[in-house]
């Protein structure tokens, strides 16, 4: 909306300049524009109003509103008085300009004045976390909603459940999804193998998703230094955090310890997933239907509708069938969460699949 009544503002700044300029028909007037006042005219406000349709296209840009006011004008004049001295040797040509020299010169002045500061101060307002290259002893603070940043892994966007967490409303941070990370998840989505595609897809829908909502502050980081390139993803990974100041948002338990090895803070995904859960105890029932065998003999597995395993300790004679387990104990880290049980009484839904089989 501020950005809007900038636009709207400038608009009529320069129709009002523009229009003195040309239909003023005073003596500093060149004749081509004294001939042809509205065309003049016209194509002045068109050419003043170019700059808006080139902001329009690159809508993101962030920085202080009234930092971006007053150094957008200043370097705005600034530029707009050295282009002039600049151009003065050209409008002292008297056999290129005629004796009108001075009266292009001012429309000169008056087009500068009104492109550079307005360019000045939309750039400004779209580079915000730049803006310490272009002074190096002045920088303002980043533009983050909460703590630390969170740098998104691949893995992370192919779970999904971050967008869950999103909608919770309680992540305060900014999400940072590096180019390097959406060029591997894109690689996924063109492997041949379905499965694999199958993800890379899911991980891309995750990321419009997130793109999307306006509860979350999330953008693509496009920086990547000469120092990095090369490396593995998960290695550049960890260097772009350590840059940021920022933590990694994975559920892959490798780059959580290449991570906490370098000293980097890691929001692991299970970790966070395993925390809000309600823990099963031993001694507690779970019906669940066993769907293969153990690695150990005489073992099956099953699935919790998370994706929990669950390994029955003498269930593999009833495979395919509904059973009724005691937890024995339960194995839960990093990596995700294993249930172990061994058979109570069979169901009733077990006994009629056993006979309908």
């Amino acid at each position: 909306m501020l950005l809007l009544i900038i636009r709207i503002a400038y608009l009529v700044i320069a129709a009002g300049a523009i229009a003195t300029y040309t239909l003023n028909q005073g003596e500093g007037t060149p004749d081509v524009i004294q001939e042809n006042p509205v065309v003049a005219f016209v194509l002045l406000l068109l050419l003043a109003s170019s700059v808006i349709l080139g902001d329009i296209l690159f809508p993101k840009k962030k920085i202080e509103v009234l930092s971006a006011v007053y150094f957008g004008l200043l370097i705005g004049v600034l530029l707009s008085f050295l282009l002039t001295k600049a151009l003065d040797p050209l409008f002292a040509m008297h056999n290129l300009w005629g004796n009108q020299g001075d009266e292009f010169r001012s429309g000169v002045i008056v087009m500068s004045l009104l492109i550079l500061p307005y360019v000045c101060i939309s750039f400004l307002l779209q580079t915000k976390d730049d803006f310490r290259f272009l002074i190096p002893y002045v920088e303002f603070s980043r533009e983050l909603k909460g703590g630390r940043p969170l740098i998104l892994d691949s893995s992370a966007l192919i779970d999904g459940r971050v967008a869950d967490v999103v909608d919770t409303r309680i992540l305060d941070v900014e999400l940072v999804v590096p180019k390097f990370i959406i060029q591997e998840v894109q690689d996924i989505a063109d492997s041949h193998d379905k499965l694999r595609r199958s993800r890379g897809r899911r991980g891309l829908d995750v990321l419009r998703q997130l793109q999307q909502d306006p509860k979350v502050d999330i953008h693509v980081n496009e920086s990547e230094s000469g120092a990095v390139k090369g490396r593995s993803v998960d290695q550049r990974l960890v260097e772009l955090a350590k840059s940021l100041n920022g933590r990694v948002l994975t559920n892959d338990f490798n780059l959580n310890k290449v991570a906490g090895i370098q000293g980097v803070e890691v929001v692991n995904l299970n970790d966070v997933a395993n925390a809000l859960k309600p823990r099963f105890i031993p001694g507690e029932h779970i019906e669940i239907k066993l769907i293969k065998e153990g690695e150990s003999p005489g073992q099956g597995v099953g699935y919790l509708d998370d994706g929990t395993m669950v390994v029955c300790e003498n269930g593999g004679n009833d495979i395919g069938k509904l059973v009724n387990l005691s937890v024995t104990s339960v194995l839960q880290n990093s990596a995700g969460r294993m249930i172990f049980g061994r058979i109570e009484t069979p169901s009733p839904t077990s006994k009629r699949v056993a006979q309908s089989t």
